[in-house]
């Protein structure tokens, strides 16, 4: 696959394609009410840097806390919201139908993320600023999530690098390496590893750490998966 074919099959996902009449939308309407709440252009850009800063804390937060947390396939109410949402990737990495994020997940995080931040910078003002930087933000994650999975080779470098690194993460160990867009955060809090001779095979690398015990205690997993089956 060349890179301009990972683009075209990029942009012709739908949620790519709601993500980019979102952002649209967000600039349109950050443009039309910023002239009625008076704040200063530094606040207003501060909503964007504040965004930007806080978007690879959010990604790493999220993909290690919760996906890789077990809360989530504990309770009937959120086991298939789990499965949907990294159970099924971890278990076939290289399943497109489960590469993107599921809008109805996505977007609700891309608001609680960034609406406090746009208000607390620049008030209601800040609101679609912010939110339209975190649109891009999440535009950008998901073309690299999906040049990692893809038969693409990168020319760029830290292209290369953040795909060897995810590929690590899901082919030999689950426990690091949780940054998509970065690897900033991994070496931050110490779950970075370069290599395979860094850290040991994991055993649960597909599944999470779903299997025998809790697999039984917890079956709705389980019984979602067979009834696919």
């Amino acid at each position: 696959m060349t890179f301009r074919d990972l683009i075209w099959a990029y942009i012709s996902y739908p949620s790519i394609q709601v993500y980019a009449i979102l952002w649209v939308s967000s600039i349109i309407v950050a443009i039309g009410v910023y002239p009625y709440f008076p704040v200063s252009s530094i606040h207003v850009m501060g909503s964007i840097v504040g965004t930007l800063l806080a978007y690879p804390f959010v990604e790493y937060a999220v993909h290690r806390f919760i996906l890789h947390g077990r809360y989530l396939y504990r309770s009937p109410w959120t086991a298939a919201l789990w499965k949907r949402i990294h159970f099924d990737h971890h278990q076939d990495p290289n399943d497109l139908r489960v590469l993107f994020g599921a809008v109805s997940t996505t977007l609700p995080t891309i608001v609680v993320a960034t609406f406090p931040i746009g208000m607390s910078i620049a008030g209601w003002a800040g609101v679609p600023f912010s939110f339209a930087t975190g649109l891009a933000c999440f535009m950008v994650y998901e073309l690299c999530h999906c040049m990692q999975h893809l038969r693409v080779n990168p020319k760029n470098k830290f292209l290369r690098r953040i795909k060897r690194h995810h590929l690590l993460h899901h082919f030999h160990n689950e426990q690091g390496n949780f940054g998509i867009t970065s690897l900033l955060c991994d070496h931050l809090f110490g779950s970075v590893y370069s290599s395979a001779e860094k850290i040991p095979f994991s055993q649960t690398v597909s599944n999470l750490g779903y299997q025998d015990e809790e697999r039984v205690q917890y079956p709705w997993v389980a019984q979602l998966s067979e009834q696919k089956e």
